[in-house]
């Protein structure tokens, strides 16, 4: 199987040139990811426990569904393929996107859309993708993460303040 290849982007998110993921991640370039929120009907969300096989942040929590966007997608693509590829879920349109973030060391050089949606599971995971994954109430979460922060991807404890903030938010609904 081919390695990934990933368009490289400047300070502005604009792409510069495409390079392998090893490349990439070896010389921490920045790049483009989506992370993606799916919260149920009592606010609870859907985390995954990432595969012991990833190549990084190996076995810890992660956000519902995220990965990196392939060169010449656009972020609303990569969110509807990943919510496909990772959690057998399929949907039409992209969902409902949230807030950006700028690349820097926390997300491991990667500007981040974030994305939400609403859905009461079941799901299919990706068994080379997730090792296993559970709904959560937002409020264990946040104390989880102050508790144990290495039980995380970096990532999702870099967003995970803004997920909770953003006034648009399912957590916030009942």
């Amino acid at each position: 199987m081919a390695e990934e290849i990933f368009d490289v982007v400047n300070g502005c998110d604009e792409v510069v040139h495409q390079e392998t993921r090893k490349n990439v991640h070896r010389l921490g370039l920045k790049h483009r990811a989506v992370h993606i929120m799916v919260f149920n009907h009592k606010g609870h969300c859907f985390l995954q426990k990432r595969s012991m096989t990833k190549d990084t942040f190996p076995g810890t929590w992660d956000s519902s569904s995220s990965g990196h966007v392939d060169t010449g997608e656009h972020y609303d693509q990569c969110a509807i393929r990943e919510l496909r590829e990772e959690l057998g879920l399929v949907v039409h349109e992209a969902p409902e996107a949230l807030f950006k973030v700028e690349a820097c060391e926390d997300t491991g050089q990667e500007f981040v859309w974030v994305y939400q949606l609403r859905s009461e599971g079941p799901f299919i995971l990706h068994p080379e993708e997730i090792e296993e994954g559970s709904w959560f109430e937002p409020e264990v979460v946040t104390k989880w993460m102050l508790d144990k922060p290495q039980e995380f991807a970096r990532a999702l404890v870099y967003l995970w303040p803004f997920i909770l903030a953003h006034p648009r938010s399912f957590s916030k609904q009942t």
